[in-house]
């Protein structure tokens, strides 16, 4: 008998809601305790989490089997995101080998200035993930070469990252080639181009808000480095022409990314794709050979296979090699590795049901709208935080708030609004998750270094409580009376 078998024939009635609370707490104070204040692996704490959830699991009457069915059955689903996560760390060292990100990172030292950097990351990131529908896809192409430029420019590198996962989770958010985008309306039982209208009422004012504290920090941090930023700049350039023969060829491999993503194309042979293609590229244009590509592909670009080639006429600037050094397969090993402590716990709390019990005790609490959206918000960010899992922050939510919006005579595009404000966004703001993981590898940034910076992600929820306490933009159903401030 399979696991998956195992798991659905042997249903155990759910916890007690203080059993149930246990391990979400547990978790939690690790997390806070030992990550937050001492510093301590968050791996491990996962897996000390995972541990506890799976003694609580033993004393409901699930066996060992049924634990381990769980785990599997969590971490299949997690396969592809794992397997996107791989081929990352492969494209990242082709387009080193190729010269495609050093070519953008070369023009945008040319063409922006430090003032501009972080004003030009969110707004160039927002552009394609709206046109791509895809925050990953953004993050992990113009993404990364706008952190080059970024670096170069002597700019914060946490600002950076901020201002490429706003814009990035922008699209992601109101795209209709989202799949969250289009997960939302579906499970709070609304239309997508309803959503996305609605959605507009709590992503635009945070969009301005983020605009302009990108464009008054980058004013604030030129005024500081101006007087040390040329010469560098100039070096970078330099460097970066002396190492790589330059043409408009090296902007293939992104833009067939951008032509899979707006085509709908399956990301994984996509990406595997661009990476052939820009291996290609660097044999035939930069003289790298088939050895040094694959070697490069697996273990990460090293700026040392220059000297292989006799290209360099000097010494390699500390800077470039920084630039450069990056990528592979196995450089995402710690990521995958950080993935599987998550889902482990994942998996053995959504088998006890916990998640059920707690969020269900919610919808006794609740006596008004903004209590709704309140209830909504911290169910939602709950599911994320215990589950890693940003479809699951919407379909649990959800289904378990839906009844209540029709009861309150609520229109459930305020749900689905919701929902994404709280879960879609907030996903990449927390370092377990598979898209924090994602952000923090691809940008070269910890997700606690630019969580302050990433606005765009956080300010939806603050509008989203403010919208709900006082009826601004809280759509009745069709039914009922109308109210007066609707944003439909």
């Amino acid at each position: 008998m399979s696991y998956k078998e195992i798991i659905v024939t042997t249903p155990k009635p759910l916890p007690s809601f203080a059993l149930a609370l246990l391990p979400i707490l547990v978790m939690f104070s690790l997390l806070i305790i030992g990550y937050g204040l001492l510093g301590l692996r968050i791996e491990a704490l996962l897996l000390i989490s995972a541990a506890i959830t799976g003694v609580i699991a033993f004393k409901m009457g699930y066996c060992w089997d049924e634990i381990m069915g769980a785990i599997v059955a969590k971490l299949a689903k997690a396969m592809p995101v794992i397997l996107i996560l791989v081929a990352v760390g492969g494209l990242i060292a082709s387009w080193m080998i190729s010269g495609t990100i050093p070519y953008m990172v070369y023009w945008g030292l040319r063409l922006i200035s430090p003032q501009y950097i972080l004003i030009g990351a969110f707004f160039v990131t927002s552009v394609v993930s709206v046109f791509t529908g895809t925050s990953w896809g953004s993050a992990g192409t113009v993404g990364i070469a706008l952190m080059g430029v970024a670096a170069g420019l002597d700019v914060s590198l946490p600002a950076a990252a901020g201002a490429v996962v706003s814009g990035a989770y922008f699209g992601d958010k109101l795209s209709p080639l989202s799949d969250s985008t289009n997960f939302a309306p579906i499970v709070a039982n609304t239309t997508l181009y309803e959503h996305i209208q609605h959605m507009l009422c709590t992503t635009v004012p945070g969009f301005v808000i983020a605009a302009v504290v990108f464009w008054v920090a980058g004013h604030h941090h030129t005024e500081i480095i101006c007087a040390t930023t040329p010469p560098k700049v100039v070096n970078i350039i330099q460097g970066l022409e002396q190492l790589y023969h330059f043409n408009l060829a090296l902007l293939l491999p992104p833009i067939l990314i951008l032509w899979g993503a707006l085509a709908k194309k399956p990301v994984l042979p996509l990406m595997l794709a661009a990476s052939a293609l820009a291996i290609t590229l660097g044999i035939a244009l930069q003289g790298f050979s088939l050895q040094q590509s694959f070697q490069a592909f697996v273990g990460g670009f090293d700026t040392s296979m220059f000297h292989a080639n006799t290209q360099p006429s000097g010494k390699i600037s500390a800077d470039i090699v920084t630039l450069l050094n990056r990528g592979g397969l196995a450089a995402m090993m710690p990521t995958i590795l950080l993935v599987f402590c998550a889902f482990s716990f994942a998996g053995i709390l959504s088998l006890t049901g916990a998640l059920t019990v707690v969020l269900g005790r919610f919808l006794h609490l609740i006596h008004s709208t903004g209590q709704l959206i309140l209830s909504t918000i911290i169910a939602t960010i709950t599911v994320v935080l215990t589950t890693s899992d940003g479809k699951l922050a919407l379909l649990i939510p959800g289904e378990l708030f839906q009844d209540a919006y029709v009861k309150m005579g609520l229109d459930t595009k305020n749900l689905s609004r919701t929902l994404e404000d709280a879960g879609t966004v907030i996903e990449p703001l927390v370092p377990w998750t598979a898209a924090g993981i994602y952000m923090a590898g691809t940008l070269g940034v910890t997700t606690l270094d630019y969580l302050p910076w990433a606005i765009q992600c956080y300010t939806g929820i603050i509008f989203a409580l403010f919208y709900g306490f006082t009826g601004l933009t809280i759509v009745k159903r069709p039914t009922l009376i109308q109210q007066q401030d609707s944003c439909q």
